[in-house]
């Protein structure tokens, strides 16, 4: 009696993508999401087990052949944490590989940090409510596929029904 059939990693990785239809889309990660509110992919290890790791580090490393140092960072261009969108054409990725002090300056420069002036809704909020935004995120594209405007609110915080000034 034969037991089933493996599945790729590579197989298992794009099973909880949702792409949207233009090239410069978000490619969102509708698998496990981790207390950060980035996603996470299990990945076998060649001595037994399994490490969890960041999706799109894995596609990252997987498209490039480049192994990421632990201390590079993957900087997300388009502000949207389940976004696994990596290219090996720069001008198409929405990750590039960046340091730690970088990702600060650009969440500064983005008004991603609490100020007076912050406007994005996941500015200094607390870690728990990132999360469960994260999830949300992820549950809508799980149950309706492919929403630009449930990315649209992810990066700005403003949600179609939101009444505008003018």
């Amino acid at each position: 009696m034969s037991g089933p059939v493996p599945v790729s990693a590579e197989e298992r990785f794009w099973s909880h993508v949702v792409k949207g239809p233009a090239p410069v889309d978000c490619w969102i990660w509708t698998g496990a999401v981790g207390d950060d509110g980035y996603g996470r992919f299990w990945v076998p290890q060649d001595a037994g087990g399994q490490r969890a790791m960041r999706p799109q580090r894995w596609l990252y490393e997987h498209l490039t052949g480049i192994a990421l140092h632990p201390t590079v960072l993957l900087l997300h261009a388009c502000d949207v944490p389940l976004c696994v969108h990596v290219d090996v054409d720069q001008a198409l990725s929405h990750l590039a590989p960046g340091a730690h002090r970088g990702n600060m300056l650009e969440r500064v420069q983005r008004g991603r940090h609490r100020n007076a002036s912050t406007a994005l809704r996941f500015a200094g909020l607390p870690r728990s409510e990132r999360v469960r935004l994260s999830r949300e995120l992820r549950e809508a594209f799980r149950d309706h596929g492919w929403d630009a405007t449930a990315v649209r609110a992810c990066r700005t915080g403003i949600a179609a029904d939101t009444t505008t000034l003018w």
